[in-house]
C-alpha cells in the first residue's frame, strides 16, 4: 500500500515554521517526512534556503516520523565524505529513520563554488562515484578512495550509521531510472509515471521503493489558491532541462515568465473540492509508488491539515 508522507519545502519556509509544519504532519496522520535541500530558493519569492542537515537535527529532536532528503546533492556544493557524515549523523540522531535521497543536482545550488556544470551524463557519473565513496564511509572502516572525479585520503566515520542506511536516487527520465535502479536503493521521481516506474523495475529496481512528490496549494478560493501556487512555485512547470541549467532565482524568475496561471490550474491540486486533491494523487498509486509526499504551498497551513487529515488521507489509506 502507497504510503503519504509530508513534504517540507527549505525554499519557502522558515526552520521554525518547517518545524512547526513537522508536527502538524504527524498529527494529521502523515506517515512519513521528507525535506528539500537547496543553497537557494528557486525565486526571491519564495524567500528561504536553511541548511537542510541542521533543519533534520531539528526535526530527530520533535518527531518520530521517518525522514528523507529529495533530494541531496552529493557531487559539488558537498563532497560525498561530508555529504556522508551528515547523512550518518542523521541517521543515528533519527534512530535509523534517516533515508538520503540523491541526485544529479541543479545548477541553481551547485554553481556557487564557480565550478563548471557538467551535461547530465558527466553528472551522472559524478553521483555513482559519489554514492560508492558515502556507502564506503558508512561501514565505519577507514577508506581511502582515488577515482575519476573524487579522492578521499584515511577517512573513517567514527559515528557511522548504526544499521543500514538506505540511498535513494532522483531523476525525471529513462537514464535517470536505470541508474537508479543501478546504484540506489529505490527510485524517486515527481510524475505519476507507470512506464518510468516500470522501466526502473525492468532495469533491475524490482522489490525497492518508488517515492514520489508532489506539491497542492489548499485554500477556501480556488483562484487565489492558483495566484499563490503560480506566484510561489511557477518553476515547476518550466519544460526541458531549465530547472537543472539556470544558476540564479532572477534567471528563474525571467523563464517563468512564460508559465501562466492556466498552466498552473491545469496542473490541479489548488482549493478545497477534495475529488481534486485525491485525481492528483491517486495515479501515484495506480502506478505502484510505495511513498508519496505532499507539500502546501502558501501561507493557508492548519485549513490544509485539517481538510487532508478529514477529507484526503482517508480516502487514500482505505
Amino acid at each position: 500500500m502507497t504510503e503519504f508522507g509530508y513534504f517540507l519545502s527549505c525554499e519557502e519556509f522558515t526552520p521554525a515554521q518547517l518545524l512547526e509544519q513537522a508536527r502538524l504532519a504527524e498529527q494529521a496522520g502523515f506517515t512519513r517526512l521528507a525535506v528539500s535541500d537547496h543553497f537557494h530558493p528557486w525565486s526571491d519569492a519564495q524567500g528561504n534556503s536553511p541548511f537542510v542537515w541542521s533543519l533534520i537535527g531539528a526535526l530527530s529532536q520533535i518527531t518520530g516520523l521517518p525522514v528523507t532528503t529529495l533530494v541531496s546533492c552529493p557531487t559539488v556544493r558537498l563532497h560525498p565524505a561530508v555529504t556522508a557524515q551528515a547523512a550518518a549523523t542523521s541517521s543515528v540522531l533519527t534512530g535509523g529513520r534517516f533515508r538520503l535521497g540523491v541526485g544529479t543536482g541543479e545548477a541553481l545550488n551547485e554553481h556557487i563554488l564557480g565550478t563548471v556544470w557538467p551535461s547530465f551524463d558527466v553528472r551522472a557519473e559524478m553521483l555513482a562515484e559519489a554514492v560508492a565513496v558515502m556507502r564506503a564511509l558508512f561501514t565505519g572502516e577507514m577508506i581511502s578512495h582515488h577515482g575519476r572525479h573524487y579522492t578521499v585520503d584515511n577517512a573513517r566515520l567514527y559515528t557511522a550509521p548504526e544499521g543500514e542506511l538506505p540511498i535513494y536516487v532522483a531523476g525525471s527520465g529513462p537514464k535517470a531510472a536505470r541508474l537508479a535502479a543501478r546504484i540506489g536503493d529505490g527510485f524517486v521521481t515527481t510524475a505519476a509515471d507507470a512506464d518510468l516506474v516500470r522501466k526502473f523495475r525492468v532495469a533491475g529496481g524490482e522489490g525497492r521503493p518508488v517515492i514520489g512528490a508532489t506539491k497542492v496549494c489548499w485554500g477556501r478560493d480556488r483562484e487565489e489558491a492558483v495566484r499563490t501556487r503560480h506566484r510561489l512555485w511557477a518553476c515547476e512547470h518550466l519544460p526541458g532541462e531549465l530547472a537543472q541549467l539556470l544558476p540564479t532565482p532572477r534567471h528563474f524568475e525571467q523563464a517563468t515568465g512564460l508559465v501562466t496561471e492556466a498552466m498552473v490550474a491545469e496542473a490541479g491540486g489548488c482549493g478545497d473540492d477534495p475529488a481534486g486533491h485525491l485525481a492528483l494523487l491517486r495515479p501515484y498509486r495506480q502506478a505502484r509508488f510505495d511513498e508519496v509526499y505532499v507539500g502546501q504551498i502558501g501561507p493557508e497551513l492548519p485549513g490544509f491539515f485539517d481538510f487532508y487529515r478529514d477529507q484526503v488521507l482517508p480516502e487514500l489509506t482505505c
